[in-house]
């Protein structure tokens, strides 16, 4: 029964939005949504951390034609969707499993590479392949959602320091350096914490990405990690969806000593949407939810299996206001030039009430709205300060 609640809600804001009526699980006033959506019309808000490609690869063999694109899915992102929550820009996650087989690790990645830019020809009236921050807003003038690419995990790199040219020249404008597990050379925040953060070669791996122009984002890994990267780079740093461990004592998220030391490096962290990471409530839950599930294969079984758990336990839900906490706390820590939007849509249906999918994005920017944020620090936080990191860290062709 609380799945079809859960439907019924869902579909009760896109008409309430689509009609021009305030959404009813959130308390924003007409106003300040109004305001939000012109301020998002007019100032990219670029989005650090989508995974739509893997998304594509389960349901269509990575085809977006097959998965249609064009028409609302019963995940979390398409394109009607992203028009909705005025999206201006999106760094698209090319991620692979950590566990992918070595001998097929870079074949992997590299299909992953290539759904994405098979997505930008396929629907060449919505995205637009960015490699710049002046690509970022040439294809916004124009109407477009500038698409850039994300690697997550340097698994792909194989131990090759030369690889980071390689996957450069592909379009790869960030590489997370771990996903959950370890490599050889940097440790996971979820992983063993072999090397105590980078080793020597990882320390190569970070001047290289900064040789290159290839942002380094400290999402997925451990705090040693972080701060030797910090130590080491010579550009701005990124995290493409991560929150405060002020707040939520996650080991996913960013600890208070790692968010001061940004500014100083005039780093971006961009705050993820993820329940588990932005409320200490669900956190709670999280384990006991997924215990003894084992390796879960697709989208699919993940939404299964929470939606079972849900009807027997009833889930607390994290919602818009967590969120906003989150980014608060990090304009507190480090500075409003600092904080960004990092989503994490993933195709789940565990999101924050008031961001189940890709159009809710208006909302959130409402929140803060009413909560005193000015203009200026609300266009930073969309899309500002990670188009100021791109300008200082990436380089084109």
């Amino acid at each position: 029964m609380k799945v079809f609640a859960h439907i019924f809600i869902g579909m009760a804001l896109f008409c309430s939005q689509a009609w021009g009526q305030l959404p009813e699980n959130t308390a924003v006033s007409r106003a300040a949504l109004d305001h939000a959506r012109q301020l998002l019309r007019t100032h990219p808000l670029v989005d650090g951390h989508n995974d739509l490609p893997w998304l594509l690869r389960e349901e269509s063999g990575g085809d977006p034609t097959g998965f249609d694109l064009k028409r609302r899915n019963q995940f979390d992102t398409d394109i009607p969707r992203l028009r909705e929550g005025l999206v201006g820009g999106q760094f698209w996650s090319v991620w692979i499993p950590g566990e992918t087989p070595v001998d097929s690790v870079a074949e992997v990645q590299l299909e992953q590479i290539q759904t994405v830019r098979s997505m930008i020809e396929a629907y060449p009236d919505t995205f637009e392949l960015a490699l710049t921050a002046e690509d970022v807003e040439s294809a916004f003038r124009s109407g477009k959602i500038a698409s850039l690419i994300g690697m997550e995990g340097g698994y792909a790199l194989e131990n090759s320091i030369k690889s980071i040219q390689a996957f450069h020249r592909l379009g790869v404008r960030y590489m997370t350096l771990t996903h959950n597990l370890s490599l050889d050379w940097a440790d996971a925040g979820l992983g063993d914490h072999a090397h105590g953060g980078l080793t020597e070669f990882g320390r190569d791996v970070v001047r290289e990405m900064n040789r290159v122009g290839v942002l380094i984002d400290l999402s997925h890994t451990s705090d040693d990690t972080m701060r030797d990267v910090l130590d080491t780079s010579s550009k701005p740093v990124i995290w493409s969806h991560a929150a405060a461990r002020g707040l939520v004592d996650h080991p996913r998220n960013v600890p208070d000593d790692v968010l001061r030391r940004v500014p100083a490096n005039d780093g971006v962290v961009m705050v993820t949407f993820i329940s588990a990471f932005v409320s200490t409530e669900v956190m709670a839950v999280d384990d006991a939810i997924w215990e003894g599930e084992g390796q879960l294969e697709t989208v699919r079984d993940f939404r299964a299996v929470w939606s079972a758990y849900d009807r027997q336990h009833s889930v607390p839900r994290a919602t818009v206001s967590d969120v906003a906490d989150h980014i608060e706390y990090i304009r507190d820590m480090a500075g409003s030039d600092h904080v960004g939007i990092g989503s994490d849509y993933w195709g789940m249906n565990d999101m924050p009430v008031g961001l189940e999918d890709v159009s809710k994005f208006p909302l959130l920017f409402a929140e803060l709205i009413e909560r005193g944020w000015s203009d200026e620090d609300l266009i930073k936080l969309a899309g500002g300060n990670i188009l100021r990191v791109l300008r200082q860290a990436c380089r084109g062709k």
